[in-house]
């Protein structure tokens, strides 16, 4: 059994708070310095690696003298503000010793949920690529608020992954990788080598965050494999204490649980669409029009709109929800939350009636809409 990561390319990889740092208490250098030799070792076999890492609340909340991560959001993000420094320069210092270049990229959902940002962000990322320097990606957690923010770096890597297109992405945590129930409290888990991103089964395989340094789980890793399939991209979720584990992988090393991407591939516009993690507002959709929009991918159209949610203006990111409240779809509205309403359930003749001009027909064009996963 290969591994996924070794015809991969363009490589993803994100490391934890839990591999980063001691216990919580600072950096751990000599596991930075080992990341980045295992990194340099991925670019001498010809591979493209941006890596996210955790780490800066942790090396900010050492630099304070606190002694615990703060739980108010002010001082999370002062913490972050210090730790960052700290985290770029460790990895600056320990890949220049290997003679390779850094740089520091720091987003949130914002820049990737505007569509120019977005594009920004991509030609930046590639061109460093192309320039022989790593990307070192983190959230933007100075400015990030619950509006703003990704959450967690599991996503992150995810978001990244589908922003370069990379060929893979690893996560590396504390574990072994996916077992079918927990295997601290339960004797009977069984490991999960290999499985398809996206299978329904493996979220309820997933359990809770391990550790209170990290946001995470393994959910929150079973999702970003899922996220990061509709790009292509497969996901190996490894033990980063594994002994050269990047290399070992490159290698064709089987370690881990190897989650291998469905056939179907996003189109670029609609993978973008798919990745938004909020949106402004929400179209109620009778149940002919949801089952159009499944059967035959059309357009909404004003007609099979029963009722509108939330304020948005037009070109802002919608959801397409059943009268139960199930999301069916997503996509960009061509119309503002108060003309949407003054034309629900209107023919297309009747729109300008309503409105006194017609913009366009559909209320989404489907070329601006995805589909959401009914799983």
């Amino acid at each position: 059994m290969s591994s996924l990561l070794k015809d991969a390319k363009r490589i993803v990889v994100k490391v934890g708070s839990a591999l980063v740092t001691n216990d919580g208490r600072g950096l751990d250098e000599s596991a930075i310095e080992r990341w980045a030799t295992q990194i340099s070792a991925l670019r001498a076999l010809g591979r493209e690696v941006v890596l996210v890492s955790s780490g800066a609340v942790a090396e900010g909340v050492l630099r304070l003298g606190w002694e615990k991560r703060p739980s108010r959001l002010y001082e999370q993000q002062a913490a972050a503000a210090v730790g960052q420094m700290g985290l770029v320069q460790a990895y600056e210092t320990h890949f220049r010793s290997h003679g390779i270049g850094t740089a520091q990229v720091l987003l949130t959902h914002q820049n990737l949920s505007d569509r120019e940002q977005y594009l920004n962000a991509r030609m930046t990322l590639v061109e460093l690529l192309n320039l022989g320097i790593v990307p070192v990606i983190n959230e933007n957690d100075t400015i990030a608020t619950n509006e703003i923010k990704v959450g967690d770096n599991d996503t992150l890597g995810a978001l990244v992954t589908n922003l370069i297109e990379a060929d893979c992405l690893v996560i590396l945590t504390d574990q072994r990788g996916l077992y079918t129930a927990d295997p601290r409290s339960n004797p009977d888990a069984e490991f999960v080598a290999t499985a398809t991103a996206g299978d329904p089964a493996l979220e309820s395989m997933a359990g809770g965050a391990a550790s209170t340094l990290s946001k995470g789980g393994m959910i929150t890793k079973i999702l970003a494999a899922k996220r990061a399939a509709r790009s292509g991209a497969g996901t190996i979720i490894a033990s980063g204490r594994e002994e050269n584990v990047l290399v070992r992988l490159a290698e064709g090393e089987h370690i881990g649980t190897h989650l291998k991407p469905a056939a179907s591939k996003l189109h670029a516009r609609k993978q973008w669409l798919a990745d938004q993690l909020r949106s402004a507002g929400r179209l109620v959709l009778d149940d002919g029009a949801a089952k159009a929009l499944f059967e035959r991918n059309t357009s909404l159209l004003p007609v099979g709109v029963v009722d509108v949610e939330g304020e948005f203006v037009r070109g802002e990111l919608v959801s397409c929800v059943t009268r139960s409240g199930v999301e069916v779809a997503r996509g960009l509205v061509n119309y503002s939350s108060a003309d949407a309403k003054r034309i629900c359930r209107c023919h297309t003749e009747e729109i300008v009636e309503r409105l006194g001009m017609i913009d366009r027909p559909e209320i989404v064009h489907r070329d601006n809409m995805v589909l959401v996963d009914k799983n």
